[in-house]
């Protein structure tokens, strides 16, 4: 009874409305890492998800895995594993990570993710290929994998046998015209730069990258597919540490659709804040990143590295996740991000057509927090405290849903109820 009694408090602690997978025990097992959890609507009403999974993040048996739900979220099917779960428990070879799915107007799905080659740049979970597979019958059936070339770049490891260093962590854009947008992180290779000037994980370079499926929406075979390499090179996107000019922590963008054509750009730094960019031409190129305000000339949104998504949830209106604080949170400070990265703030996103930066923001409003219990102490590890959103959005009947790992160990759903959105002004000017 007292089992079942902490499932029952650990789930409950962000007041979820929707339980998509709660883990069969709550030490340990395979299933009790679960992140870069991505929802989206298929055909026929039924919701996807596709997330990564595995007994630990990093452990060899990362995987990517899927599950339905016909009724808006309520009930869904048991995941099951679509890529990788045969890796070597020694090098990682075969381990899968960072699943993202492209829905096409057919509705074929064409899931893409970082497949583990056994060889290691940075981390064994960022180091990888591109492996793609695809459903045309609404996830019921997955075909084989094909691993897709990626251009090499001037981030990447001289010895081309040495894969890229990347993650995607959100679903591409829909870019209206037959064409999705993806943004990336793309770590840079120990092979061309300096060692990190700090002793924490994040302060590995990278930079921002971005590619474009232009031929998606005709249902290619994956090997006939065609991928712009946008922001290639010295046109990557970058943000430096504060205190090292030299080197660059950009990463996790966050992309929607501006009303005047424009896509606007968040992204997680090392600066004590979220950073922007804009693009003005479908992603060719883009302005460079500078700190994320609440308005032109106002102060900037606190947010430690972490992810910091923005949705769009109506036309020039948006919602943005945060943990309103710069990384130095209780006794925690910006390195340790396995605990600061919580609670959940969330502030309401308007466009503003001639200012500098195209979105302002309202004040926030708190959304959640889970209390900092750790859970999933594997092998003596302290556990995770984290409520980092490597989350997704969808909207039922006219209410943004946030789709969101806790602790990276529950999948869960929260309502952003309209009524609160509607009370968030944003300044006019």
């Amino acid at each position: 009874m007292m089992f079942k009694k902490s499932f029952s408090t650990e789930i409950g602690r962000t007041n979820p409305d929707f339980i998509v997978h709660v883990p069969k025990n709550i030490e340990k097992g395979d299933d009790c890492g679960n992140e870069h959890f991505l929802v989206f609507d298929m055909k026929y009403g039924t919701l996807g998800a596709v997330w990564t999974q595995s007994s630990f993040e990093g452990r060899a048996d990362q995987r990517i895995v899927f599950s339905r739900s016909f009724n808006g979220g309520i009930t869904w099917q048991t995941a099951r594993t679509i890529a990788g779960g045969k890796s070597d428990p020694k090098t990682g070879s075969g381990m899968c990570s960072w699943g993202f799915p492209i829905l096409t107007a057919s509705g074929r799905i064409y899931v893409f993710y970082n497949k583990h080659i056994g060889v290691n740049d940075i981390f064994c979970h960022t180091t990888g290929l591109m492996g793609c597979i695809y459903s045309v019958d609404n996830g019921v059936s997955w075909s084989e994998e094909t691993i897709i070339p990626m251009p090499h770049d001037k981030w990447d490891n001289p010895d081309d046998k040495v894969p890229a260093n990347w993650i995607v962590w959100q679903r591409p854009l829909d870019l209206g015209d037959g064409r999705h947008l993806a943004g990336f992180t793309h770590w840079v290779s120990p092979k061309v730069r300096p060692p990190a000037p700090l002793k924490a994980w994040w302060s590995e370079e990278a930079v921002i990258q971005f590619m474009r499926f232009e031929n998606i929406n005709d249902d290619p075979e994956p090997r006939n597919l065609s991928i712009s390499r946008l922001a290639s090179g010295d046109a990557a996107l970058r943000a430096p540490i504060l205190g090292y000019p030299h080197v660059s922590c950009a990463q996790e963008p966050s992309l929607v659709h501006l009303p005047d054509g424009g896509i606007f750009c968040s992204m997680r730094t090392a600066t004590g804040s979220p950073c922007f960019s804009v693009s003005r031409d479908r992603g060719e190129t883009w302005t460079k990143p500078e700190i994320l305000r609440y308005k032109d000339g106002g102060v900037p949104l606190m947010h430690p590295v972490s992810p910091c998504p923005i949705y769009q949830i109506g036309t020039g209106e948006y919602v943005l996740t945060f943990h309103n604080h710069d990384g130095h949170f209780g006794k925690w400070g910006p390195a340790e991000t396995t605990f600061h990265r919580r609670p959940i703030w969330f502030a309401r996103g308007e466009f503003r057509k001639d200012a500098k930066q195209p979105v302002w923001f309202s004040d926030p409003l708190l959304l959640m927090d889970n209390d900092g219990i750790p859970l999933n102490n594997i092998d003596g590890s302290p556990g995770r405290t984290d409520l980092a959103m490597y989350a997704s959005l969808t909207i039922s009947s006219g209410e943004p849903i946030l789709w969101y790992p806790e602790r990276k160990f529950f999948l869960l759903g929260k309502k952003i109820w309209r009524e609160r959105l509607e009370i968030m002004e944003v300044d006019k000017k």
